[in-house]
């Protein structure tokens, strides 16, 4: 067992934030030591929290942690923030926008960037889980970067996937068909105190009515005022309750080996990226065909045909 390990499953913040690093960067080191971090994980009971941008979710996100804390939990927050085009780190940084809790020994927050992953989660995101789960979290909650349709690969990392709507986003009816709605196993309609919450909460019930197939569970609708933290305690109730029925049948097990899936399929790829592209060599290729294309001696298909030749020959 390495030092920086051991100092992880301590719950060490510092050597839980430089292993995150490691494993953002692709720091050979961070393979190393996910090995050994491995078997002490597989405890921690994951949350997603997905929806669309001004839902509230990182104040959501804030409020179940303190409600998780008074229940004796330990937490871990990724948020997977949109990424910065110049630093290539988080964007929107919400450990700023969470920094109440930073005082909290057993809480710990890690913003990350996509760096280009579709979807709302970063590549990383599966270590970082590991990570805090390893360190002795009991609660780890995944907050999606919000932008939209697209970002349903929170499932493949979650136990339990909450969808966060607010009233009055105008035409709720297209966003209960976006495809974030079908991986919800907790609705939660936030800003409950806005008008139109009424509606809002009718028209989820009726997308209910019309998937529900008899003798399965119901998802549960939850009205939350975030900011006040109205409806937070129930919320973690439906939490703790889905828990009980994951385990209760085979969903549980079946959820956690797509998560392992996932993140094997992760790990190949970025394997597989580093095996075909010598990043030097690629990057100076690339500039000679930037400058190609800009004279207009080269058009960018041709020039994708030129470098994919040299790979696949």
């Amino acid at each position: 067992m390495s030092e920086l390990s051991e100092r992880v499953l301590r719950g060490d913040h510092r050597a839980i934030a430089r292993m995150i690093s490691y494993s953002e960067d692709g720091d050979p080191r961070a393979a190393e030591e996910m090995k050994l971090l491995h078997p002490h994980a597989g405890n921690a009971y994951v949350i997603g929290v997905t929806g669309v941008m001004g839902a509230g979710k990182s104040t959501l996100i804030c409020e179940l942690a303190r409600e998780f804390r008074s229940r004796g939990k330990k937490v871990g927050v990724v948020a997977v923030d949109p990424t910065s085009p110049f630093t290539g780190g988080a964007l929107l940084g919400d450990r700023i926008r969470m920094n109440e809790l930073v005082s909290d020994p057993d809480i710990f927050i890690r913003s990350m960037g996509t760096r280009g992953m579709l979807g709302g989660i970063a590549s990383a995101v599966f270590d970082a889980v590991e990570i805090l789960d390893a360190s002795g979290k009991d609660i780890v909650i995944v907050e999606t970067v919000g932008v939209g349709q697209a970002e349903v690969d929170v499932i493949k990392v979650a136990d339990t996937t909450m969808v966060v709507l607010v009233p009055g986003l105008g035409d709720s009816i297209q966003t209960i068909k976006a495809g974030i709605m079908e991986i919800a196993d907790i609705f939660v309609v936030n800003k409950a105190d806005r008008p139109g919450i009424e509606r809002a909460v009718a028209e989820i019930e009726s997308l209910l009515d019309l998937v529900q197939v008899p003798g399965q569970r119901r998802i549960p609708i939850i009205q939350t005022v975030a900011r006040d933290r109205k409806g937070v305690p129930e919320l973690v109730n439906e939490v703790e309750k889905h828990l009980s029925h994951l385990k209760g049948t085979d969903i549980f097990e079946k959820r956690r080996r797509v998560r392992y899936e996932a993140e094997l399929v992760e790990i190949i790829r970025k394997k597989l990226m580093n095996l075909i592209f010598d990043e030097t060599v690629f990057r100076e290729k690339v500039d000679t065909l930037l400058d190609r294309i800009q004279e207009r001696k080269l058009d960018p298909y041709s020039a994708a045909d030129e470098i994919l030749s040299n790979v696949l020959k």
